[in-house]
């Protein structure tokens, strides 16, 4: 299982807490500013989000305003946002989790309590 944070960010902090209380053992944990997740893992997480891109993108962000994102992904290929998304990892909404057969995008205590893949 990998989970991509970012260290000044709470909800982080509150998702990594969740998963150490749950007992979640081979846990990658990886800093999406300094490696923000690969292609296949977007793609993949793309699939767990029902292929809702925009569910992949940290709307409330930054750098989400100042690329114009909000008017602009519409026009996009799937591709062309994704690539996007490689390239800056602060657009990528996070806590961002993979596991097997599952993914979460932001961290939503009740959801991923019911996972059972987590407990």
């Amino acid at each position: 299982m990998i989970i991509y944070t970012y260290h000044k960010c709470s909800t982080c902090t509150k998702a990594l807490r969740f998963l150490e209380k749950k007992g979640v053992k081979n846990l990658t944990i990886k800093e999406i500013t300094l490696e923000p997740p690969s292609l296949e893992e977007l793609q993949m997480q793309l699939k767990y989000q029902g292929d809702l891109l925009k569910k992949l993108f940290n709307t409330s962000g930054q750098l989400y305003r100042e690329l114009q994102l909000n008017e602009r992904l519409t026009e996009m290929s799937i591709d062309e946002a994704l690539k996007l998304l490689t390239q800056h990892g602060m657009l990528v909404k996070r806590p961002f989790l993979l596991g097997k057969n599952f993914g979460f995008t932001g961290f939503d205590e009740k959801k991923w309590s019911d996972c059972k893949m987590l407990q």
